[in-house]
């Protein structure tokens, strides 16, 4: 499906936040995609993982979540983020993501949430809200504090318990976790998926075998195409939620 895409800017309480949308290029309207990045940023790979979402007929909107620091880049990144490369990114990155809190978090997912509203292009209707790493993170408060809004959830290599079973209960759509191999071990993972169940969240939740943190990002030594592709095969038929509530 070809698709158009568009850099854009979203009112919010502490400013303008920079972000990147691709959709199809047709007429009519398609249910919308909240896509928070990893917490190295929009980049070409997170362009290339809203475009390929939105070649399936979805208006995805990623967008720059430390836009309290500047546009995107908010730091500068190598074309590779790998070895030494990787600590020294991290060691400038680790500072903004303390600085994000889960207030602020809120306070965006509102205005992004009110912008995807607002879209012509854009479906009436419950979202979906996807992220990955950090960004998974975020989709998990996001959908939490507005469950009338968001209609599925999916974090990958996320840390998705991080605010307490309490910061869960309020979750009240379609869920996935694919977590990194690296991240949870199985008895970690069965007391995460316990706490899921005593939230009421209606989830799947899985270790994909053999990848580590990071595996869906193609620009760094954590890339594992096996792991991506199962992300894929988990994400789309979870997003036909969305479809069917537009």
């Amino acid at each position: 499906m070809p698709i158009q895409t568009r850099t854009l800017h979203i009112p919010t309480a502490e400013g303008r936040a920079d972000a990147f949308a691709a959709f199809p290029d047709t007429e009519g309207r398609h249910p919308g995609v909240l896509m928070y990045p990893d917490g190295f940023g929009i980049r070409p790979v997170l362009r290339e993982l809203a475009a390929e979402l939105a070649g399936h007929g979805y208006y995805v909107l990623v967008p720059n979540v430390f836009h309290r620091h500047g546009p995107t880049p908010v730091i500068d990144l190598p074309a590779y983020i790998g070895g030494e490369e990787r600590s020294a990114v991290l060691d400038r990155l680790m500072p903004l993501i303390r600085e994000h809190t889960a207030e602020r978090t809120l306070r965006d997912a509102d205005a992004f949430l009110r912008f995807l509203a607002t879209r012509s292009e854009v479906a009436a209707g419950p979202v979906a809200v996807t992220g990955y790493c950090f960004g998974g993170l975020l989709a998990v408060r996001t959908a939490a504090a507005h469950p009338d809004q968001v209609a599925a959830l999916a974090a990958f290599h996320a840390p998705v318990g991080a605010d307490g079973p309490d910061a869960l209960a309020g979750i009240t759509a379609r869920a996935h976790f694919g977590h990194a191999a690296s991240d949870l071990t199985p008895e970690a993972l069965r007391e995460l998926n316990k706490t899921l169940d005593a939230a009421g969240v209606d989830h799947t939740s899985e270790i994909y075998p053999g990848t580590v943190h990071g595996f869906t990002m193609s620009d760094t030594d954590a890339f594992d195409p096996a792991g991506l592709k199962l992300h894929w095969d988990r994400l789309l038929p979870l997003l036909g939620r969305t479809r069917e509530s537009s």
